[in-house]
C-alpha cells in the first residue's frame, strides 16, 4: 500500500494539528515496513521531523496554493492508494481521502471564530467529510458532533483517540522550576494553562477565577502562567489581564518549544484547563503524564479525556472553577492523589495504538478501492 499524508503542519507552530501529525507519523514508522509513506511538508527543516524511512515532498505553506495546486499535482504524480489530511482535502483529489476532524466548534460555536473563518471552515470541511472514505474523530463526543453536523452514516466516522508522547513524563519539580525561572524569569509556585489565545480556551474566565482567588487570600504566593501563541483574540485577553488587579502575577510566555513546555508542566503546582469546547483536550493528558494534578472543564470531550483523574468544574461557573483550583492548592494529599491517578490514566493512551487503529482504517479504504477497481462493469448494449 502506498500512503500519502498531508503533513504541512509540521514546523509551522500549529499546536494541536502539528503535535497530532508528527506523533502519528512516528507511530506509523514504528509499525515497520507496512506501507510506502509519502509526507508532504511546507516548513523549512520539517523533513528532520519526519521518520527517515518516509519519502518527503515539499508543498506550499499558503493554503489555497497547497490545496488548489501543489497537493493535487503531487497526488497525481505519486498515485497513492489513500491520502490522509486534517480537516480539508485538496481540490479535485484523485484518490480516496481519510480525514481527521478534531472538532466542529466552527459549526457548533461560530462565535469563537472570526466570521469569515467560520464560514470558510464550514464550506471546506463540509466538502471534505462528505466525500471522504472515512472520517477520524479523536473522541466519542467529536464523533457525535460530526454526525450531527454533516448527517453522515455512522460507520463512516471512526473514533481513534489521540495520545501523549513518551517525552512527557515526570521530572524533578524543583529543578524544572529553577530552569523556568532562569529562562523566563517566572518564579514558583504557579498555576499553568496551555492553549492559543482564542475565545474558546476561556482564558478570561480563568483570569477572573485567579483574581478572585488572590482577592480572597492575598497571602497566596501563586502566579498564573498562560502558555500559547497570540491569536486574533490575544490583545483582548491581555487587556483583561491588565484590568484584573493581579496583572503583576500573570505571565504570557507565548508559544514555547516542546522541551520548554515539558519544563512548564513539571514546574507548575496545578494545571488548569478551563476550555469551553474541545474535541479532545491533549494538554490534559500531557500534564497528567508529567505528574501534575489537573483541574479541567466538565464539558464536551474533556470529561471523556480526563475521566476521574481530574477535578472537574463548570467552566462558566466562576465559583466552581475557583474552588477546584483552591482545593488542589490547599490540600497536598488531594493534589498527590490526583497526580497518581492522572499519571496512571495518561499511561493508557499510546501513539502506537493510535497509529495501529489509524493504519487499519487506511488498509480498509485501500482494500475497498482495489476491490472496486477489480470489478468490471459490463457494457450496456443498445439495440
Amino acid at each position: 500500500m502506498r500512503l500519502s499524508v498531508d503533513a504541512h503542519a509540521i514546523g509551522l507552530n500549529l499546536t494541536g494539528n502539528e503535535v497530532y501529525i508528527r506523533n502519528l507519523l512516528r507511530g506509523i514508522a514504528r509499525l515497520g515496513p507496512a506501507a510506502e509513506v509519502i509526507a508532504y511538508v511546507s516548513a523549512e527543516g520539517a523533513q528532520s521531523q519526519v521518520p527517515a524511512a518516509f519519502r518527503v515532498r515539499k508543498v506550499s505553506a499558503v493554503p489555497h496554493v497547497r490545496l488548489g495546486l501543489d497537493l493535487p499535482l503531487r497526488l497525481r504524480q505519486d498515485k497513492p492508494d489513500v491520502v490522509h489530511v486534517q480537516y480539508t482535502a485538496p481540490i479535485g483529489c484523485p484518490v480516496p481521502v481519510v480525514v481527521t476532524v478534531h472538532d466542529v466548534s466552527f459549526i457548533e460555536h461560530p462565535e469563537f471564530f472570526r466570521r469569515a473563518q467560520a464560514l470558510q471552515l464550514r464550506i471546506t470541511v463540509g466538502r471534505t467529510v462528505r466525500r471522504a472514505a472515512r472520517v477520524l474523530a479523536p473522541s466519542e463526543f467529536s464523533k457525535r458532533a460530526i454526525l450531527r453536523a454533516f448527517g453522515l452514516p455512522e460507520e463512516r466516522v471512526v473514533v481513534v483517540p489521540n495520545a501523549v508522547s513518551d517525552e512527557f513524563r515526570p521530572r524533578p519539580a524543583a529543578a524544572a522550576a529553577e530552569e523556568i525561572r532562569r529562562r523566563y524569569g517566572i518564579p514558583s509556585p504557579f498555576l499553568l494553562t496551555v492553549g492559543d489565545l482564542q475565545p474558546r480556551k476561556n482564558h478570561e474566565g480563568l483570569i477572573r477565577a485567579f483574581a478572585e482567588l488572590i482577592r480572597c487570600d492575598p497571602k497566596l504566593p501563586h502566579r498564573l502562567v498562560i502558555v500559547g501563541q497570540d491569536g486574533w483574540y490575544g490583545a483582548q485577553i491581555r487587556r483583561m489581564a491588565a484590568r484584573s488587579g493581579v496583572v503583576d502575577r500573570i505571565h504570557f510566555p507565548g508559544f514555547v518549544p516542546d522541551e520548554d513546555l515539558r519544563l512548564f508542566y513539571a514546574a507548575c503546582e496545578v494545571f488548569v484547563f478551563p476550555s469551553l469546547y474541545e474535541g479532545f483536550g491533549l494538554p490534559i493528558l500531557e500534564a497528567m503524564a508529567c505528574g501534575r494534578a489537573v483541574a479541567c472543564s466538565n464539558t464536551t470531550a474533556m470529561r471523556e479525556v480526563a475521566d476521574a483523574a481530574a477535578v472537574l468544574f463548570d467552566p462558566r461557573d466562576l465559583g466552581q472553577m475557583m474552588r477546584a483550583i483552591r482545593d488542589l492548592i490547599a490540600d497536598p494529599e488531594l493534589r498527590a492523589r490526583r497526580e497518581r491517578l492522572g499519571l496512571d490514566w495518561a499511561g493508557r493512551f499510546s501513539w502506537d495504538r493510535t497509529a495501529e487503529k489509524t493504519f487499519e482504517v487506511y488498509w480498509a479504504v485501500a482494500t475497498a478501492r482495489a476491490r472496486n477497481r477489480a470489478v468490471k462493469v459490463p457494457s450496456v448494449v443498445h439495440s
